[in-house]
């Protein structure tokens, strides 16, 4: 039994090292993400037990992506291998912003094996084996093999009575928001979780009001259970502030405590998923604790921001630390020793 799996393409990003640009360097550093294996990783990685269900090209490429999720604790008991000749891993080249440059991404990921999913690739005891099933719009964006696999993967986890979590995770460069917007009305009948920020919700889906209002116009519209919007300020590409709510629909309440002020931003890459895997940590963890679950994701997106790559990189340990230091008014020390 999986606390978490989730659904989602495993990328391979290349980035130029520091601050140098994509069109002028000549060194890439190798590493692998993706928005829902982000997610696993970041569960994993505060102590629970998680997997991931993709589909990776049967060679040494796939074999590093394999490798890099089990590194960080995610299983494999549910990933396939594309045999065919022309298997390949989707690409993506990142570079860092230094204000008023803006960070950029370059994808190359199109008929990536991923893309050509199929769900008789997995058994049919997959599906009561997941307390909860997290997947995004990214997912169902990637073509017409995916969404249906992904539309499908979510009615039959919750027939099997997983928590059905959903990140709308909006990509212009995937879909149109008219496309996302028939898409995922579809599917939020049968979610439980979801994420969607005030931004998507207002251009995407056309809610009107302040936050608070739209988040109980998707209660009223949809069986949510927990809705949950991040609130980003980007003063330059190296200093963020993040803050969120969330909305217990069945109690009417929302939970908000005081943001992260001035982050040191090394790689925002990612950080919305940190977010999604301390929110969902704290849900699987709490018993469905929604003060706690906003406190696990607000540290855990501050913290992701401060490490290179897609992936978290943090303890139970370091991240309630964070949390205590972010709740402390008094005395703070300058280093852990």
């Amino acid at each position: 039994m999986f606390d978490l799996l989730t659904l989602g393409e495993i990328l391979l990003r290349l980035s130029p090292p520091d601050n140098e640009r994509i069109m002028r360097g000549d060194v890439f550093q190798k590493q692998v993400g993706g928005a829902e294996l982000n997610v696993a990783s970041g569960v994993a990685q505060l102590g629970l037990k998680t997997g991931i269900i993709s589909r990776i090209p049967d060679s040494t490429i796939g074999i590093y992506a394999r490798n890099k999720l089990q590194f960080c604790g995610v299983g494999d008991d549910y990933l396939t291998y594309d045999r065919t000749k022309d298997g390949r891993l989707g690409i993506y080249f990142y570079e860092n912003g230094a204000y008023p440059r803006k960070p950029g991404v370059v994808y190359d990921r199109l008929h990536s094996s991923m893309t050509r999913i199929a769900m008789e690739e997995f058994p049919e005891e997959m599906y009561c084996q997941a307390r909860c099933f997290h997947t995004s719009g990214i997912t169902l964006a990637l073509g017409e093999k995916c969404q249906r696999a992904g539309v499908e993967m979510i009615k039959r986890f919750k027939e099997q009575g997983a928590l059905i979590s959903f990140d709308v995770n909006f990509r212009g460069n995937l879909w149109t928001g008219a496309e996302a917007r028939t898409c995922i009305e579809g599917i939020l009948p049968y979610v439980d979780v979801f994420f969607c920020s005030e931004d998507t919700a207002r251009l995407t889906f056309g809610k009107e009001g302040e936050l608070k209002e739209i988040m109980r116009a998707f209660a009223a519209e949809y069986p949510l259970s927990v809705i949950a919007s991040t609130q980003r300020t980007v003063h330059s590409p190296k200093i963020h502030s993040f803050a969120s709510v969330i909305y217990d629909v069945r109690k009417d309440c929302f939970y908000e405590e005081d943001g992260y002020h001035n982050i040191e931003v090394v790689d925002r890459i990612g950080s919305g998923d940190a977010y999604v895997a301390g929110v969902l940590y704290g849900l699987l963890s709490e018993e469905g604790g929604c003060q706690k679950a906003l406190a696990y994701g607000n540290a855990s997106s501050a913290m992701k921001n401060t490490v290179p790559g897609d992936m978290p990189s943090m303890t139970l340990k370091e991240l309630m630390d964070v949390i205590e230091d972010h709740n402390h008014t008094g005395y703070h020390s300058e280093m852990k020793r």
